[in-house]
């Protein structure tokens, strides 16, 4: 429970609509006041009395049909209209056409709840302020043409009102909705860097621990500078796991091949990797590095592969090996892939290849040279 005084539930958007909704419903109670006040015009003694027992009670009603309207208990927001629509016409004896004013609640009311026919409504309450008072000739006081404007315009403001407030609840569901979906966006980014940025990494401290493990066993030389390469390999995956969620992407094609020659050398497998990569358009260097990563991350965990190639072009990069394939689903890894190309609007093959093997293909449109 928040102590008194304590703020921090109420959003500028809740206090507006507050504020503005209590100004209205104060507006709205001038018109039982002016109906009020001209009973006395017509009435003496106790019929003054009952015409403001009247005019109370319909405030009353009105008061009542607000609050259930504000809790959607549509069936009492009704039984409270048909009331106050009773009380007017019980108050016209006692106010006579200016009890039309009473009306011009009950059309409001119907134009904010009831929004199906609201200009039939309207125009009926108008017609019948101006007919009825030349009808009862007793009363001697000619059409309501003030109480017919009244009518007419104050069911208008309320009603502009009401799609003000509509639009204003749409417009925060929309931003709402946008906020979400941005959300999830980035949730998917952070998922598809991290495991971009981990997979090679952990793939290659796996297969070097394996190595050092071997190497211990039979007391080679060798196990010292592989375990440090672990050491080295953990940090890298530290600092990529901070720069993924930080939004950065620092990968670069030359770094890739770099790094992607010694994993396939700890995992036993010969490396035909270009030596460099200028023949490859600088707009594609870092998308082709992701693609090398992956490419050669799922070699190393899934293909059991003796040979490994990569070949470049311009607008094109291909990794293929000669082992058992990758696995019968695309998995994460390739699926980003797959959503890093397509933004690049490039395409993406990768697939089996005869007799045996497995081949990842990327290819973007080659940019034309202006002359």
């Amino acid at each position: 429970m928040r102590p008194p005084g304590d703020w921090s539930a109420v959003t500028p958007e809740r206090w507006s609509r507050g504020w503005r909704r209590l100004v209205l419903a104060a507006g709205m109670l001038a018109f039982p006041l002016v109906t009020a006040a001209q009973v006395p015009t017509y009435t003496r003694g106790a019929d003054t009395a009952i015409g403001y027992a009247i005019v109370a009670g319909f405030c009353c009603a009105c008061a009542c049909a607000g609050a259930a309207a504000a809790r959607l208990a549509w069936t009492t927001f009704w039984l409270m209209l048909g009331i106050m629509t009773a009380l007017f016409v019980a108050a016209l004896p006692y106010a006579r056409t200016d009890a039309f004013f009473l009306c011009a609640v009950i059309v409001s009311l119907a134009a904010v709840f009831v929004r199906r026919h609201v200009a039939l409504t309207v125009a009926s309450f108008a017609l019948a302020s101006l007919v009825v008072p030349c009808l009862v000739r007793s009363w001697g006081t000619g059409p309501g043409w003030g109480q017919a404007l009244a009518i007419v315009f104050t069911s208008l403001t309320v009603y502009a009102f009401s799609e003000i407030a509509r639009a204003n609840r749409s417009l925060v569901e929309a931003r709402a909705e946008v906020a979400r979906l941005a959300s999830e966006a980035e949730r998917a980014r952070i998922a598809r860097d991290l495991h971009d940025l981990l997979g090679h990494s952990l793939t290659a401290i796996t297969v070097k621990s394996g190595l050092a493990r071997r190497l211990a066993a039979s007391e080679s030389s060798r196990a010292l500078p592989e375990i440090t390469e672990v050491e080295t390999l953990t940090r890298q995956a530290l600092a990529d796991v901070r720069a993924a969620v930080s939004g950065y992407r620092d990968v670069t094609l030359v770094s890739e091949l770099a790094r992607g020659r010694e994993l396939l050398r700890a995992s036993g497998v010969t490396a035909d990797l270009p030596t460099a990569a200028d023949v490859v358009d600088g707009a594609h260097q870092e998308l082709f590095g992701w693609v090398v990563r992956e490419g050669l991350t799922n070699v190393a965990r899934h293909a059991r592969a003796s040979r490994c190639t990569v070949m470049l072009s311009a607008s094109a990069v291909e990794v293929r090996d000669d082992g058992v394939g990758a696995p019968a689903s695309d998995g994460n890894g390739l699926s980003g892939l797959r959503e890093r190309v397509a933004a690049a609007g490039g395409r993406v093959e990768a697939g089996p290849m005869s007799p045996r093997g497995w081949r990842l293909r990327v290819s973007l449109e080659e940019r034309v040279a202006t002359p």
